[in-house]
């Protein structure tokens, strides 16, 4: 999917790591969030509280989620999953344009 309709956006950006990472959320009609957002190269890491999966449309990084023992490389085009309850670290090697879809 490569828009949203019907939607309504929070202008006012979540803003990570002294601006490196930045996201908008988007709400849909039934309630359910997705959030847009940028982050520039860096090592980050981020806790969850609902499962997650993230959509990365463009960049490049490796991602560690909490509980494997080994890096994986993710480009553009790719996703993957996060539990609830859980972190992951990220090493942003391209600047990675992404969508976050988050479930109860």
């Amino acid at each position: 999917m490569s828009e949203f309709k019907n939607v309504t956006v929070v202008k006012a950006a979540s803003v990570y790591f002294d601006g490196r990472v930045t996201s908008r959320k988007v709400i849909f009609a039934d309630g359910s969030y997705k959030t847009l957002g940028i982050m520039l190269p860096g090592e980050y890491e981020f806790n969850t509280d609902a499962k997650e999966n993230m959509e990365i449309l463009s960049g490049e990084m490796d991602i560690l989620i909490h509980g494997d023992s080994e890096w994986q490389n993710i480009t553009g085009g790719q996703s993957f999953d996060v539990p609830a309850k859980s972190s992951f670290k990220l090493k942003v090697v391209k600047v990675a344009d992404y969508c976050c879809s988050y479930y109860p």
